[in-house]
């Protein structure tokens, strides 16, 4: 009895270790375990289902990491493309978009890195992966609940549907000459804004060559650049929140980016288009969720002497004069100071009267340009810093300054003096200056007569024993100025160059030119 007792026992005892052990068998999970019970994941769960991905997702001897859309990621998704549950399964591309979600390998959010790219199932696209500080973003989508682990992988979900989409970023990215831009773009934490497939946008994407002529201007180095705390700002300048492509370009076009702080002129000149100063050089690189413009210069949202004059209601005609005549890139440039005498709208409706012809008329004409570079200084000169004499315009003829009663350049009056910029300064005009029209106060300056010339420490001046003078560079800046010692000035300081030397004593004005060797 007690044998029979103790047999049945161990039967009984054998059968409960081997449903035991079929338990712990069974409970081992899978990431389509995870996904299926999760009460947040039920769409993504019907879609995968639907799909036959259940099978494939819940094989022990596969290793996956998914990316999971929630609930509400699919149906924020649905409402920003006006479309049901019923048309997200009726997609036929449905197997690929899951795919998308998919990595082949077990990928622990602590071992993602920021500016990581990965292939996933489906590899018409890559996976930009984002870390910015505790926060981590595969493209566009948050992870909103990372580390949900399983015996064959991993699951994070998050907060967006993704798509295969080429975007903006994808061509900056596949693209052999914008590293720099890729990189920033990168140290930006801006991956997540560009590969937004249900936004569109336009970037300005300078190239390697362009950040490498920036960063000798500005004397920096690509570390520099990456650890500037505006870099987002620099970046987010390039950026338009609309597609726009060449064809819808105007010239005069004035174009508000994601960085507002300041605005992009859009200038065409023929076939070329500028964005402020820089050319596009690659134009209309089109994504599936807006276009990408190549261009060769960095821009920068510095305020300029044309921002000057553009944000001020008493320039109208000259802006449109400046349009017309395609100047903006060289007023733009942050890297080119320019002084700029800027007639108000009353100073050319006066000049206008004078001239017997109207706005259209001076818009047209073939002269336009030179007589706003007549305006134009190659260099910043503040108000404090202007000497009587004459200067060189970039239209190569020069004015006469005039301070024996406040400011005059030529017959006009300077009305508001150093309106400064971050390339310059602006002063404004009661008239406007005419290259064609010889200044009346030409007539008083005399040609001074200096020896010897060229020269190589100091010039002789003749017929002047006491007067001051001012010595200019070629592009009308003073270099030095002084009172007039037993006839002599020391030049040993100047660099190799042409200058011009203007002389004033009480009687009569004079200046010449000199080459120091």
């Amino acid at each position: 009895m007690r044998t029979n007792l103790f047999n049945n026992f161990r039967n009984t005892l054998t059968a409960s270790s081997m449903i035991l052990l079929a338990a712990v068998s069974w409970a081992q999970t899978s990431v389509y375990d995870v996904i299926s019970t999760s009460p947040n994941h039920t769409l993504i769960t019907q879609a995968i289902d639907q799909e036959n991905l259940d099978v494939v997702l819940d094989d022990l001897n596969n290793t996956f990491t998914v990316f999971a859309p929630d609930n509400a990621a699919i149906n924020s998704f649905l409402n920003e493309t006006n479309q049901t549950a019923t048309d997200l399964l009726n997609n036929p591309n449905l197997s690929d978009i899951i795919e998308y979600h998919l990595i082949g390998a077990d990928v622990a959010s602590s071992a993602i890195a920021n500016g990581d790219i990965e292939t996933p199932e489906n590899n018409a696209n890559t996976l930009k992966l984002t870390v910015d500080g505790s926060s981590v973003f595969v493209n566009q989508a948050q992870v909103n609940d990372p580390d949900l682990t399983a015996d064959n992988g991993r699951v994070h979900s998050i907060d967006d549907l993704l798509l295969p989409n080429e975007t903006v970023a994808d061509v900056t990215i596949d693209s052999p000459n914008h590293s720099t831009l890729v990189a920033a773009v990168v140290e930006a934490r801006l991956l997540p804004a560009l590969t937004d497939p249900l936004d569109t946008m336009t970037v300005f994407a300078p190239d390697d060559a362009a950040f490498t002529a920036a960063l000798d201007s500005l004397g920096i180095t690509a570390g520099d650049l990456l650890s500037d705390p505006d870099l987002s700002d620099i970046l987010l300048y390039h950026v338009l929140g609309a597609q726009v492509n060449s064809g819808d370009l105007s010239n005069g076009d004035i174009e508000t980016p994601l960085n507002n702080n300041n605005t992009i002129k859009v200038t065409i000149n023929g076939m070329d288009v500028f964005i402020n100063h820089a050319l596009v050089i690659s134009p209309d690189l089109s994504a599936d969720n807006g276009t990408v413009h190549v261009l060769d210069a960095v821009v920068f949202e510095n305020e300029t002497v044309a921002d000057v004059i553009i944000d001020s209601q008493n320039h109208t005609t000259l802006v449109q004069a400046v349009v017309e005549a395609r100047l903006l890139p060289a007023l733009t440039d942050p890297f080119d100071t320019t002084t700029v005498f800027a007639p108000t709208d009353a100073a050319f409706t006066q000049y206008l009267s004078d001239e017997g012809i109207t706005a259209g008329d001076l818009l047209a004409s073939p002269d336009l340009s030179d007589i706003l570079l007549y305006h134009v200084l190659g260099t910043e000169v503040l108000s404090a810093d202007l000497t009587a004499g004459s200067v060189t315009t970039l239209n190569g003829a020069d004015v006469v300054v005039d301070l024996s009663n406040g400011v005059m350049i030529n017959s006009a009056n300077v009305i508001t003096p150093d309106l400064t910029s971050d390339n310059g300064v602006v002063h404004v005009l009661d008239y406007v200056l005419d290259p064609a029209k010889a200044s009346i106060k030409d007539e008083n300056i005399v040609e001074l007569k200096l020896f010897p010339n060229p020269a190589v420490n100091t010039i002789q001046v003749s017929g002047f024993n006491n007067a001051s003078y001012t010595v200019l560079n070629s592009a009308g800046a003073v270099v030095k100025n002084g009172e007039l010692q037993d006839s002599t000035i020391n030049v040993e300081t100047l660099n190799h160059g042409t200058y011009t030397i203007l002389l004033n004593d009480e009687e009569q004005r004079a200046q010449s030119t000199f080459v120091k060797k």
